[in-house]
């Protein structure tokens, strides 16, 4: 179940046992036992904990880099980025989450004194996935260390390099015993977990399916959980925009991490005006995406993270040609080993065709076409995701007039949606429940405690 594939060629590197349901059952009563004590440890001492992990990426950040380019086929240079980003969560709530968890005294009718005190709830599992192996892992571990919850983490089964790797930088970084443990969990055991007493809360980065069976657990169990999902993130390209920004913007956010990206633009809604302009430039700017292998510098698009993967992209832009889209580029799976897919775009995607509802989890680009500004919010808000999207406009009122009515978490205005350690990351409708990152990723596995006196 927990391999290094390598995504290039299809050779397996190496292989890891599961845990028995014994070691699982172990795992679990000794977060629990570490809990007491970590939840008892000064904040400042936790704090110095993730300050060491930060460092610890960066003095790292070769050896995590080149694993990253193994195990999911990320370009080498985009997976050094990767390194940094997770870095600077560590370091942000390091050096910034005690202050946003200082007590909050309310404001109360009558006599006395109210306060809210941010403490944490116990053992939390965080099931992870694998295009951003080492960032999606430090948003959920970072705030929840610094509160004092102590963390499971099974990572994806194509990940298990990588996640003995920050199990080992967390060890180095002062981590107490069991405070952090990686655990190679099959998905009866992550069950049996989340029904667990002792267990408190999980959280999934992952599919809509996954999201559905772990919340199902969840509530059954009356545990707490944080669900980030799929996105079909729209790009709406007004009458006004500048063009060459928002062709630029297109296709990084279309093609980075080879278009694995959960907040990636995966449809270009562009205004009939500018339409015919704005298809040639990006078509052009798309024929520069060339594959590569992700191991050297200069290469921008690499593997997906499987053949699996790969072969289900290129279905859905089978399954949208078959049925009358229109395919601008790409869209044939190169010959040879690996799991390679070129740069693909596509127009006339219609509501039949799988495309326009699934999203499309690879290097394919949807393009739309639309009359007015009405049409561009209604047909963006028609997908069932809600979680990133971008609005290219020279009009700032316009602007903001099409952000307030997007049904989603996150809005770029004439930029894409990036992710930054102190701004809330999440969605709404598939796309997920709860957030993360900034104050809000503490108060997710949170207990908000009153303390009342007179």
């Amino acid at each position: 179940m927990y391999a290094t594939v390598d995504p290039t060629t299809g050779a397996v590197a190496c292989k890891f046992a599961t845990l028995t349901d014994a070691e699982a059952g172990q795992a679990l009563v000794a977060a629990a036992t570490a809990y007491r004590t970590w939840s008892a440890t000064r904040l400042s001492e936790r704090a110095a904990v993730l300050a060491r992990m930060a460092a610890l990426h960066r003095q790292k950040a070769g050896e995590l880099a080149a694993l990253t380019t193994q195990e999911m086929g990320k370009p080498v240079a985009q997976a050094r980025a990767e390194v940094e980003l997770a870095a600077s969560i560590y370091e942000y709530y390091a050096t910034s989450g005690p202050d946003l968890l200082r007590d909050e005294v309310l404001d109360i009718a009558g006599t006395g004194r109210a306060l809210v005190r941010t403490a944490p709830i116990g053992p939390l599992l965080g099931i992870m996935p694998w295009n951003f192996p080492l960032y999606q892992a430090a948003r959920f571990v970072a705030p929840n260390l610094l509160l004092g919850n102590t963390i499971l983490l099974k990572h994806a089964p194509n990940c298990p390099q990588l996640s003995l790797a920050i199990e080992s930088v967390a060890e180095e970084a002062g981590a107490p015993v069991d405070v952090y443990q990686n655990v190679f969990a099959t998905h009866e055991q992550i069950a049996t977990m989340i029904a667990s007493p002792l267990l408190q809360g999980v959280s999934l980065t992952g599919s809509e399916r996954a999201g559905r069976v772990i919340g199902a657990l969840a509530g059954q169990h009356l545990k707490k959980c944080v669900l980030e999902l799929g996105g079909s993130d729209p790009l709406i390209v007004l009458p006004r925009a500048d063009l060459e920004q928002a062709v630029s913007a297109a296709a990084i956010g279309r093609f980075w991490n080879a278009g694995q990206v959960c907040t990636s633009m995966k449809r270009a809604i562009v205004a009939e005006p500018v339409w015919d302009e704005f298809v040639s430039r990006f078509l052009a700017e798309t024929a520069t995406w060339h594959t590569g292998d992700p191991a050297d510098e200069s290469t921008r698009l690499g593997p997906l993270s499987s053949v699996a993967a790969r072969d289900q992209v290129a279905e859905q832009v089978r399954d949208a040609v078959a049925k009358g889209a229109e395919l601008h580029l790409g869209g044939e799976v190169p010959e040879g080993p690996g799991a390679y897919y070129p740069p693909t775009v596509l127009s006339g995607v219609t509501p039949e065709m799988r495309a326009y509802h699934e999203e499309i989890f690879g290097p394919v680009a949807v393009l739309y076409r639309v009359d007015s500004t009405e049409a561009a919010i209604d047909l963006a808000n028609s997908s069932p995701y809600g979680l990133g999207s971008a609005v290219f406009t020279a009009d700032p009122a316009e602007a903001e007039y099409v952000a307030d009515r997007l049904d989603v978490g996150m809005v770029g205005l004439n930029m894409l949606v990036r992710s930054s350690p102190e701004m809330p990351f999440g969605g709404v409708k598939n796309s997920g429940i709860g957030r993360e990152l900034g104050r809000f990723g503490l108060d997710e596995f949170a207990n908000k405690k009153l303390l009342r006196s007179p």
